[in-house]
């Protein structure tokens, strides 16, 4: 979703850097962030933090920080709306899978105008093991009623760590080129297609 789907980027930064600020006295190189981008919070907090407890107070201060810019600096990408549109009237099932909690997860679909385009959505919280592992991949495969035919499933992702959730899980995957990661950190992964824009994705 994010970085696929959302422009959220700069949101993430921005929050990571003032929680750095606040707890480390410091801002620290927005590639350290970056480079751990599409991972659950909790585990990229804890590369930076002392103990468990810092932890819990680093993740207090960036989710109290992000939820209140948010709405102000959330958008979809250009054309995310209409290819979800032109997917669903082709009659794909949809399914967001991603490391953020399912209500900010929700939230941010809701501002770019993309809930309702969506028929699951699975969050941080539903599954015991995060990107990369499979396990959320598998469960959206399963819900949707999909399992036997994972071979024509498509895991569309901005991030090493999508591309390789999507391949353990047996799917075809799409690395796109208009997120945060540099194409050949995408390639490395060895994903089926990489897109240079939506359309590209209409034309598979």
């Amino acid at each position: 979703m994010d970085g696929t789907l959302a422009d959220t980027v700069e949101l993430i930064l921005c929050s990571y850097r003032h929680t750095m600020e606040v707890h480390l006295g410091q801002v620290l190189p927005d590639e350290r962030w970056l480079s751990a981008i599409g991972t659950p919070l909790v585990s990229q907090l804890r590369g930076f933090a002392r103990d468990e407890e810092e932890v819990k107070a680093m993740l207090e201060t960036f989710t109290v920080f992000q939820r209140e810019l948010h709405d102000d600096m959330v958008r979809p990408f250009p054309g995310a709306g209409a290819l979800l549109s032109k997917l669903r009237t082709r009659g794909a099932h949809l399914a967001v899978i991603t490391s953020k909690r399912g209500v900010v997860a929700r939230r941010t679909l809701e501002v770019c105008g993309l809930w309702n385009s969506v028929d699951l959505l699975i969050a941080v919280e539903d599954v015991d093991r995060g990107k990369p592992d499979p396990e959320s991949v598998e469960q959206a495969l399963s819900v949707l009623g999909l399992t036997d035919f994972r071979r024509e499933v498509l895991f569309v992702g901005d991030s090493p760590f999508d591309l390789q959730a999507g391949r353990a899980a047996g799917t075809l995957t799409a690395a796109v080129s208009w997120g945060p990661f540099e194409r050949q950190t995408l390639e490395a992964e060895h994903p089926d297609y990489f897109l240079e824009t939506f359309e590209d994705l209409l034309r598979l």
